[in-house]
């Protein structure tokens, strides 16, 4: 009888470890386990919002909530994002939208994975999901109401229709294609991106046609109409509060506060005043000398000018008379101005309490929602950035090394899986920090929401690498 039992435990526990590995072995090129790793990852992804108690919460977001439920346009937020707001039940609740923006970011996490390594597990993804969620800034972005989350879905559902489309599939494909679409709308710094990515793609075709032939195709007309669904977004949102078609109003703006930080407006009104006649001429010598404290202090010359209304034919003129004046002295700064920018990317940038400046708006147009707002942890000032970056920080400069690195050597090896992911997610990072250091000013949150895109490319490549090795027995 015990013989018989010990035989029954034996076969009983072999039976589990089976189960077990079975588990571990859940394919993500099933669409069951596909659509299970979706849901999965949701979650893990909130993290931040769930243990913050709300979702997080930026000072921008009273300007896209005053769009969305008080139908008022403001000329530096983009509409399309306010409205996503709006559609997406934010009224209701504001999960509603985190949980969205969790789900698109998912999504596109889910197919990176199947196109990159396709043989990955949903164990494994579930394993390389904890790592982002962990070492990277990843939760704090998408739990976030605000664009910053759609950033790096700009550039991972680029990649994937220019060089995944027959792996993926069409509806796979036509999904890529709207949150794209959507992506590059929610900001006019995404729409920027986006454009200059689909060129990059233009002039890597080109070159791959007349001289490497041998370089893996580009499609290029999914991430045009990708782009192009962004352009078309864009205007048709600033026609729906304006009833006028345009891109922004606010971007001589905020170049002109750049250069103003930079020294360079300064300059320009005390070598021109008073004969060229500036606004500004007669404010020269109470004029801030950071960009944030110019759009956003009080008291400054660009509230008594109307803000950004008011300033906008001002700052085109003298944006474009400094350029034509100083054009080496610009170069040099922009280029700093953008390294500084490619090099700043810790996490918590302004993820403080803001409830100061915010209340109101909450009062206002979401009451239902001020008590838990109120009450997270962010409002209460107990999240504490400081620890988490000494993780943070030195996990990204690693990540760049490695993604540099990478690049060197896949293009030595012409690996034409690692070459062009790892290629596009560099020139990707370089332009978001042109863009962002140049156009705007450098601020950490701005290469911080894309710092996990790297991660997560080396880390596909060394999954499907391994299991490469596994398969081949090597």
């Amino acid at each position: 009888m015990s013989e018989l039992s010990a035989t029954a435990f034996v076969v009983q526990r072999g039976d589990r470890l089976r189960q077990i590995s079975g588990l571990l072995r859940l394919p993500l090129s099933r669409p069951l386990w596909e659509a299970v790793a979706i849901v999965m990852v949701c979650p893990l992804l909130l993290s931040a919002a769930i243990w913050n108690g709300f979702p997080l919460i930026f000072y921008d977001t009273g300007a896209y909530m005053l769009q969305s439920f008080g139908d008022k346009f403001v000329p530096e937020r983009s509409p399309v994002f306010s409205l996503f707001i709006l559609l997406g039940g934010g009224g209701a609740s504001l999960w509603f939208v985190a949980i969205l923006q969790a789900l698109m970011v998912s999504f596109v996490v889910v197919e990176t994975a199947h196109a990159v390594a396709p043989r990955t597990t949903l164990p494994m993804l579930l394993l390389i999901v904890c790592g982002l969620v962990t070492l990277t800034g990843l939760p704090w972005y998408v739990g976030q109401i605000e664009p910053d989350a759609f950033t790096p879905l700009v550039v991972l559902t680029l990649y994937l229709l220019a060089f995944q489309v027959k792996r993926l599939g069409w509806w796979r494909a036509l999904a890529l294609v709207a949150i794209g679409g959507l992506a590059a709308a929610s900001h006019p710094s995404h729409l920027g991106l986006a454009l200059g990515l689909v060129l990059v793609l233009a002039i890597y075709r080109l070159v791959a046609l007349r001289k490497h032939r041998q370089w893996p195709a580009a499609n290029l007309l999914l991430p045009l109409v990708a782009a192009t669904l962004g352009l078309s977004l864009t205007l048709a949102g600033n026609y729906v509060y304006t009833r006028h078609v345009f891109i922004s109003r606010a971007g001589p703006v905020f170049m002109f506060a750049r250069m103003l930080q930079d020294g360079v407006v300064q300059k320009l009104l005390d070598d021109t005043c008073p004969s060229s006649h500036y606004m500004l001429c007669s404010y020269r010598s109470v004029l801030p000398h950071r960009a944030d404290k110019w759009l956003w202090g009080p008291g400054t010359p660009f509230v008594a000018l109307h803000r950004f209304i008011g300033t906008e034919k001002e700052s085109e003129r003298l944006v474009h008379d400094s350029l034509a004046r100083y054009p080496l002295w610009n170069a040099e700064l922009a280029a700093r101005d953008a390294l500084k920018q490619f090099t700043l990317f810790y996490t918590g940038d302004q993820i403080e309490p803001q409830q100061w400046i915010l209340f109101t708006d909450f009062h206002k147009f979401i009451p239902d929602q001020l008590p838990a707002y109120g009450t997270a942890r962010q409002q209460k000032g107990k999240i504490d950035f400081h620890l988490i970056n000494l993780v943070h920080v030195p996990l990204g400069w690693l990540v760049l090394l490695l993604l540099a690195g990478g690049v060197v050597f896949a293009l030595r090896r012409a690996d034409d899986k690692a070459a062009p992911l790892l290629g596009f997610v560099l020139v990707a990072l370089i332009g978001n920090a042109l863009i962002c250091g140049v156009f705007s000013n450098p601020h950490a949150r701005y290469q911080s929401r894309l710092i996990w895109v790297p991660a997560l490319a080396l880390a596909l490549l060394a999954a499907d690498r391994r299991g490469n090795l596994l398969r081949t027995g090597a």
